[in-house]
């Protein structure tokens, strides 16, 4: 089951651009192993959108916790929904 957390960032931008390449790192290896369905910030460059692939809302929250950003302090705050994605354009999904 997919569960999509909104995660808010602290507001040092300094500190997030750090630690972003293990972060990074991270995700890469969670959409390798069939845990990540997408991720990105959000324009602001304060938080971002996570949809995780997990079995419960707990193991989704694990994922966060194990996140490089988690361990240094960057999230502070978030909300984990289960989430059911009914529609979606490859087209849109896919420009950066």
């Amino acid at each position: 089951m997919k569960y999509a957390a909104v995660i808010e960032y602290i507001k040092d931008a300094a500190k997030i651009d750090s630690i972003r390449p293990k972060h990074r790192e991270y995700l890469n290896s969670l959409l390798a192993n069939g845990k990540l369905a997408c991720s990105g910030p959000f324009t602001d460059g304060y938080g971002a959108l996570i949809v995780y692939e997990a079995e419960s809302a707990e193991d989704a929250e694990k994922l966060i916790r194990a996140d490089p950003f988690h361990d240094g302090g960057v999230f502070v705050q978030w909300v984990v929904r289960p989430w059911k994605m009914v529609f979606t354009n490859p087209e849109i999904m896919t420009k950066v």
